[in-house]
């Protein structure tokens, strides 16, 4: 740094009513070497040639039952290419699978009613399943959204895969391919090191149910409490306009939202119109 240039900072920093924090013990000169310093020092606002803190991430939270053909929608076709689309620095994600489920105790043991059926209860607690033991998320999601854009979410239960089916409609005008391979084979494709019988084992064990517990209080804890599914909570909060605007372009939400550096995708994107919710 230039004499003449180095004297300016100094004088910058160290003029009366600018000086550094009581207890700083960095010499003038320094405090502007690093963030730390300037923080202990309390004079970032001083250090333009600091690098700026990392933006926090977008949070979404998706509050969803696996046989809901809403919250199939909503995940196969905005929330899975969202995710794709952006940096993992963006956009932090949260899956609750229980959506309208009911709880209860039944003979001392906790019992779950789903509102499309028992087949529905085990799709929620497999996905539960698949991502405690893979924990990663990189890891389940790719695996989650291939089962949510299959025929069923179930069959890894299986010895052995049904035949493929041609492809259908799920709902209305939105075509879903039912060929896609049943969820063993979702395990074998997108994550091949994750084990299937200890799935399975949590599945049919003391652990699912008490990962279904767990969401279950996550989702009535919800404020305000959700009225249907899916429900979208983004960085803690729910609001219709919130929702609407997800449902209408995750991406181009996102994008918005998010106040650090933006990726040349960011420019927003309009999906197909997502069908009403399950509503409880």
């Amino acid at each position: 740094m230039a004499p003449a240039v180095a004297l300016a900072v100094l004088v910058a920093l160290v003029a009366p009513g600018l000086g550094a924090a009581p207890g700083c013990d960095h010499p003038a000169h320094r405090w502007c070497s690093s963030r730390d310093t300037a923080v202990a020092c309390q004079v970032q606002s001083r250090c333009p040639s600091l690098p700026q803190p990392a933006a926090a991430p977008v949070e979404l939270s998706l509050y969803y039952e696996s046989l809901c053909p809403a919250c199939r929608e909503f995940l196969v076709l905005e929330l899975f290419p969202t995710w794709l689309l952006l940096p993992e620095e963006m956009l932090s994600i949260t899956l609750v699978p229980y959506g309208n489920a009911q709880e209860r105790n039944v003979s001392g043991r906790l019992d779950f009613e789903c509102q499309h059926g028992p087949e529905e209860c085990l799709g929620n607690m497999m996905e539960a399943c698949l991502m405690h033991e893979a924990k990663n998320f990189s890891t389940y999601f790719p695996v989650i959204f291939c089962l949510e854009s299959g025929s069923s979410v179930t069959k890894n239960l299986e010895a052995v895969c049904p035949p493929p089916r041609p492809s259908l409609p799920l709902t209305g005008d939105v075509p879903v391919p039912l060929s896609v391979p049943c969820a063993r084979q979702c395990l074998q494709i997108y994550a091949p090191e994750l084990d299937s019988g200890r799935i399975s084992a949590c599945v049919q064990g003391d652990t699912g149910v008490a990962l279904m517990h767990h969401n279950a209080q996550l989702t009535e804890a919800l404020d305000p409490p959700h009225q249907y599914v899916p429900w979208i909570t983004i960085n803690g909060k729910h609001t219709d306009e919130l929702q609407a605007q997800a449902e209408a372009s995750l991406l181009g939400l996102v994008c918005h939202l998010y106040q650090g550096e933006k990726p040349e995708v960011c420019g927003g994107s309009k999906a197909p119109k997502i069908q009403p919710g399950c509503r409880r």
